[in-house]
């Protein structure tokens, strides 16, 4: 089993909203996998940075996005970071990878000043700029498809990408 596609981006790119639009349209399941992670962990993703660090976060991401490979073939949005990983990055090879590329403004103006995101609690735009410009080819090294979401709906988005695959 195989995921219909893979949604990655930076924060704000709107992968969560995106995805499950377009699992709608698709008629499939969708799945985050910061929502994954949650479970397995048994608590939100902000206090499993807070009480075991990124390490330990990006160990358990790893692991659930192997997983969610390998067993489910709805809709699959991988959390902003996870392209980090050079074997999520390898794993990833086959599949139907969407990036969803924004901004700096539009990033800024869709997550706020960070609230429940543990990388963007200190000096949130510095930050997600940084994120943005370090994570871009990584998204476009692992992208079959791109997608600009600056100034759209994620209506539009999902229509887009429901006629593209």
């Amino acid at each position: 089993m195989s995921p219909r596609a893979v949604l990655v981006g930076p924060p704000g790119a709107g992968k969560t909203t995106v995805g499950g639009l377009l699992a709608e349209a698709l008629g499939v399941e969708f799945r985050d996998v910061d929502t994954d992670i949650e479970t397995i962990a048994g608590k939100p993703i902000p206090e499993i940075f807070f009480d075991e660090g990124e390490d330990h976060f990006r160990k358990l991401e790893r692991e659930a996005v192997a997983t969610a490979l390998s067993t489910f073939g709805g809709v699959l949005a991988l959390g902003g970071g996870a392209i980090l990983a050079e074997q999520t990055r390898a794993a990833l090879a086959g599949h139907t990878v969407v990036y969803l590329s924004v901004g700096l403004s539009d990033a800024v103006s869709r997550v706020g000043l960070g609230a429940g995101r543990p990388l963007l609690a200190m000096n949130p735009r510095a930050t997600l700029k940084y994120l943005l410009d370090q994570r871009r080819p990584l998204y476009e090294e692992v992208a079959t498809v791109t997608v600009e979401t600056d100034g759209r709906e994620p209506e539009d988005i999902a229509a887009e990408l429901a006629g593209r695959l």
